[in-house]
């Protein structure tokens, strides 16, 4: 399907492949950046704002997105999640050789597998917390019957539709009360749990380097103060601009698979969270993408983020430059009725805005109302995100602005940026 590569970015066609706020984010901050873009819609919510920067196509419309790829002579995939790779038509998609900015065969398992990065880990002696799979509840409680440790309950396999979420035990009998109300369709993936004291940097790696971008903090808890259930998707992010690593976690988590990221022909972002543990990282976990929290502000923290990511999903050396006047973001979601408890549902509230928007505000669930204002369409409305020198400066302007959005029965976490920063600190 490829003729001659272009060689300078600016004009490239990108296609998203995802949904809601990432889609709208990625496709905006590239057009912007010079591409033209469109949005290939992945599951059946969250079609409304990509629309507002590009066509976007239907996945029930277009079972198979390939021929879209050669119609519209992409030159670039941005995929939202890894789970392009388990379509019927991933084969067909990765022979069209149109670059997709994910790694691909065994480097795809750093993600999608999380036994397969637990046995790396070892192999590369990166600290990593004590895990098994257990095929069934049997297993599952006999493990913790001769390993009496509080878990962090995963799906073995990464997926947006596994049927386990992360479930997040503090103490043995947390663990053992779950254990009888766990999905075992895929087993489950028993991790220890190692505290709060979390934090995560995003790299990319191309033409065999590791090039740090950012340190991030995810508020994965639904409540201010960290209270609240694991949510499916964080309720607000901060990331620092750190190309120099000072916090040490892709020099302690990331360097050491130097080696394999060459044997694998590993290519692509690459996001590691881990857990301090007596002053030393532990890996939590990899995945294999920017992240619908964190993404869009490190493309909005580069001066160059179409050639960077251009650069990257063809392998090449990088030379990511960074904006000067923004050394954080910070990234606040607006939630409404009866979330992170999906089962709980609300009506179409209209969605009010007052004044003007001096920050990005990406729409999730939202949609055109009958009488065109926009109303809400599911449970998470908008992803507020400002830039500042300072965490408080774009924590505050984040909050400015989604004081200017009503909606009906609608929260979000005050606290981003005040606690669970700086990195590795738990209050």
């Amino acid at each position: 399907m490829r003729g001659k590569a272009k060689n300078h970015p600016r004009g490239l066609s990108v296609m998203a492949f995802g949904i809601g706020s990432f889609a709208q984010s990625s496709t905006q901050i590239l057009r912007d950046a010079g591409a033209t873009t469109a949005t290939y819609l992945t599951r059946r919510n969250g079609h409304f704002p990509p629309s507002l920067v590009g066509p976007t196509f239907d996945c029930a419309d277009h079972p198979n997105p390939v021929p879209l790829l050669k119609q519209r002579k992409v030159d670039l995939i941005f995929p939202q999640s890894i789970d392009w790779a388990q379509q019927p038509w991933a084969a067909e998609l990765l022979a069209s050789k149109v670059p997709i900015l994910c790694p691909t065969g065994e480097a795809l398992l750093l993600e999608r597998e999380r036994d397969y990065a637990r046995r790396l880990c070892r192999d590369c002696k990166i600290p990593f917390p004590a895990a098994h799979v257990a095929p069934n509840r049997l297993a599952a409680l006999e493990w913790l019957k001769k390993n009496p440790r509080p878990y962090v309950i995963k799906n073995p396999l990464c997926s947006p539709g596994s049927p386990v979420h992360t479930i997040v035990c503090e103490t043995v009998a947390d663990t053992r009360a779950w254990l009888d109300h766990v999905d075992y369709a895929e087993g489950v993936f028993l991790q220890e749990y190692l505290g709060r004291a979390e934090a995560g940097h995003i790299a990319l790696v191309s033409a065999g380097e590791i090039y740090p971008l950012v340190t991030n903090q995810e508020y994965k808890r639904a409540h201010v103060g960290d209270l609240g259930i694991v949510c499916g998707a964080p309720l607000g992010g901060i990331v620092e601009r750190d190309p120099e690593d000072k916090y040490g976690l892709a020099r302690a988590l990331l360097h050491p698979l130097r080696r394999w990221f060459k044997r694998v022909n590993y290519h692509g972002p690459v996001q590691v969270t881990a857990c301090m543990v007596g002053r030393k990282w532990h890996v939590i976990e990899y995945n294999v993408r920017l992240g619908i929290t964190s993404g869009s502000m490190i493309l909005r923290l580069l001066e160059n983020p179409l050639e960077t990511l251009w650069a990257a999903a063809r392998n090449l050396p990088l030379a990511p430059r960074f904006r000067a006047d923004a050394a954080f973001g910070c990234s606040t979601t607006l939630a409404g009725y009866g979330y992170p408890h999906l089962q709980v549902r609300g009506p179409h509230f209209p969605i009010e805005v007052t004044g003007r928007f001096d920050c990005d505000v990406w729409w999730n669930e939202v949609e055109r109302g009958r009488d065109g204002q926009l109303v809400t369409a599911g449970h998470r409305y908008a992803d507020v995100i400002a830039f500042g020198a300072s965490v408080p400066a774009a924590a505050e302007k984040s909050r400015a602005n989604l004081r200017r959005i009503r909606v009906l029965g609608s929260y979000y976490r005050t606290d981003i940026g005040q606690t669970l920063w700086p990195p590795g600190t738990a209050n």
